[in-house]
């Protein structure tokens, strides 16, 4: 079976088929980290005593100072179980997609709801107009999807050759 997503990478040089699975893994770690930073507090971005495991909020702590256009809507989601658990499960979720290289697709649209919903919380940016790494981060993973950057160093191919999936595209 031959998909554009698989030709890109099919026909790209070995650097790039490197790079795009070293992109991909990296961008997985960055979701899983803050996962397992905020189940665990490792103490990095997320104080032992503040991990969603010690029964704190995984969004309270930063939804509730949001500052901005559209701060009070973000505000009024802080600490609410279910917008925690949607992010603890988006964090998760597209980490490990990213990581094993499969369901980039799916992967990619809950990145951009993860970091969609970050980056509109922190508008307006204080440091460029437009853009900030969330924005970058949804942007990449939309790469990674578009290219089938999941067959190069990941589990994308034996994914896509699963009957369930070649059935189902959207599950790339």
């Amino acid at each position: 079976m031959s998909t554009r997503t698989e030709t890109i990478l099919a026909t790209a040089s070995r650097p790039t088929r490197v790079i795009a699975a070293v992109t991909r893994i990296a961008l997985g770690f960055v979701y899983l980290w803050a996962f397992f930073d905020k189940l665990f507090g490792l103490g990095i971005a997320t104080p032992r005593e503040g991990a969603v495991l010690a029964g704190t909020s995984a969004s309270a702590g930063y939804l509730s100072h949001t500052e901005g256009a559209l701060s009070g809507f973000f505000r009024s989601l802080a600490g609410n179980p279910v917008v925690d658990a949607l992010f603890m499960l988006g964090l998760g979720a597209v980490g490990l997609a990213l990581v094993t290289g499969v369901c980039l697709r799916l992967a990619a649209v809950g990145g951009t709801l993860v970091m969609g919903g970050i980056y509109l919380s922190s508008l307006p940016l204080d440091n460029n107009p437009i853009v900030d790494d969330h924005l970058v981060y949804i942007l990449v993973g939309w790469l990674l999807a578009a290219i089938g950057a999941g067959s190069s160093a990941g589990l994308g191919t034996w994914w896509q050759s699963r009957p369930v999936v070649r059935d189902h595209r959207w599950l790339f």
